[in-house]
């Protein structure tokens, strides 16, 4: 039953990789049970077997055999016997309360991650890479052109909002495009300068929807005959002109090149995973420096995943030459990243192993509790003979079924305090003594626990006096 489970938790795990991030994970192809895997697992049941057995052995040269036919195994092993189950139950509820915190950490990381501030607004935007033939378009002012027909074609499409075209955008597995650059007439050093670098059109904030602090946007007039300009993120304002305002500031990328001018600051905006810091960003007009291959940008009425096809027909009407790929949507794309893949899959690697551990842990706690009454019957019998109500039985169970979840939570407390310490590089925006969590979890595994305990209590109040006494 293990194996087969584990059979399908991988096909499961499988399924929450991207396909073309699977393709860039050869290691992964593989991934699957093999003989070392069925060889290992027959070790482990080989070794939980003997195990077991050597215990009961262990036991059977202590056993009193007279006592075990007269008082139902009663007596020193089984005081033993029981106590051990006791101990483990506590090592179980002190698992699965380090597993649960893990978890729920995990999950909640995972869902910072998605809701994080990352410069723009994700929602109802569509995107497109496309790459202009250059037996066609190979001239500044041909793929100048071209991008604007592109933007008035997509403009006509039913629900389009807004679009725009980017040599790069936002949100990817490494921000990369980086350049250096030299701030004209600085008296500091100067040869570290550098930030990602980015062309976009005239349109492109506006339809990204992030948000001016100073300045101007670009316009479709700043092209090649004019002056050439930039707009900066607010990181970059702080990293290089601390103190000072960047605005009507010039830089160049190198002295054959003309200054160019800053002549805005946006808000920073995450070019890179959402979960990295972001770096000093510098955007330039498309207009004044284009590029063959770039992204179209489309912002929609509608759900975005309706306008994808429509955009690439629209493209490839234009000509039929333009190769397009990547064809998503920008929550989709923030989805499909691999740092996002890899705190999905942790919170349900994580969660799974939580859940069998808190199976483990009500299901050894019923066991020992279940075993305890059935040692106890003759004591319940006197004690409901001599007068016990019915409820004094349900609280003395339920009282020895507190201590050991009392014992398991509160070790397990401190066990999931420290863990979660150590894993705190794995998480997001969520510190590893969360509260809400601690709190959540302490309360769902001691109801978990307390309910498993309520079924042997229900039936050792259910025992008849005169039935335990005569079974002795």
């Amino acid at each position: 039953m293990g194996v087969g489970a584990a059979y399908g938790a991988i096909q499961l795990l499988r399924q929450l990789i991207p396909l073309d991030m699977l393709d860039t994970m050869p290691y992964l192809k593989g991934l699957g049970l093999n003989a070392h895997v069925l060889l290992f697992a027959a070790a482990i049941g080989l070794a939980s077997a003997v195990l077991l057995s050597l215990i009961a052995i262990a036991r059977a040269p202590f056993s009193d055999l007279r006592a075990g036919l007269t008082a139902g195994g009663r007596g020193a092993a089984g005081t033993v016997w029981r106590h051990l189950g006791a101990n483990m139950v506590v090592v179980e509820l002190c698992t699965a309360m380090v597993l649960l915190v893990g978890a729920g950490l995990l999950c909640k990381s995972f869902y910072k991650l998605l809701h994080t501030e990352i410069g723009l607004q994700p929602d109802h935007l569509a995107v497109v890479r496309m790459w202009a033939p250059q037996s066609r378009y190979s001239k500044d002012e041909q793929i100048i052109a071209l991008a604007r027909q592109v933007m008035d074609e997509v403009r006509h499409l039913p629900g389009v909002q807004s679009v725009a075209v980017a040599h790069q955008i936002p949100v990817a597995n490494l921000a990369g495009g980086s350049s250096t650059f030299e701030i004209i007439g600085s008296p500091k050093p100067q040869e570290n300068n550098e930030a990602n670098s980015r062309q976009v059109s005239s349109s492109y904030f506006t339809t990204v929807q992030a948000r001016l602090f100073a300045g101007r946007w670009f316009t479709e007039t700043d092209d090649a005959s004019k002056p050439r300009v930039a707009i900066v993120n607010r990181v970059f304002a702080q990293k290089y002109f601390a103190g000072e305002d960047p605005l009507g500031k010039s830089i160049r990328f190198d002295a054959s090149q003309p200054p160019i001018e800053i002549v805005g600051m946006v808000d920073n905006i995450n070019e890179g995973p959402p979960d990295a810091d972001v770096q000093p960003a510098l955007y330039t007009p498309f207009n004044q420096d284009p590029d063959a291959g770039f992204f179209v940008v489309v912002r929609t009425a509608q759900a975005p995943e309706a306008i994808l096809a429509a955009l690439e027909e629209t493209l490839h009407r234009i000509n039929p030459n333009i190769l397009t790929t990547g064809a998503e949507t920008m929550e989709g794309r923030i989805h499909n990243l691999q740092s996002t893949w890899l705190r999905r899959s942790s919170a349900w690697l994580s969660g799974g192993f939580a859940a069998v551990a808190l199976l483990l842990g009500v299901v050894g706690l019923y066991g020992v509790i279940a075993y305890s009454v059935s040692q106890r019957t003759r004591e319940i019998g006197v004690r409901m003979a001599l007068g016990a109500q019915r409820g004094t039985v349900y609280r003395l169970i339920l009282a020895e079924a507190g201590r050991l979840i009392a014992v398991g939570i509160g070790t397990g407390l401190l066990a999931a305090i420290g863990t979660a310490t150590l894993m705190s590089k794995l998480l997001f925006q969520t510190k590893p003594w969360d509260e809400g969590i601690l709190a959540a979890v302490a309360t769902v595994l001691a109801i978990s626990a307390i309910s498993a305990s309520f079924i042997p209590a229900r039936r050792a109040a259910a025992v008849e006096p005169t039935e335990a006494l005569r079974a002795e």
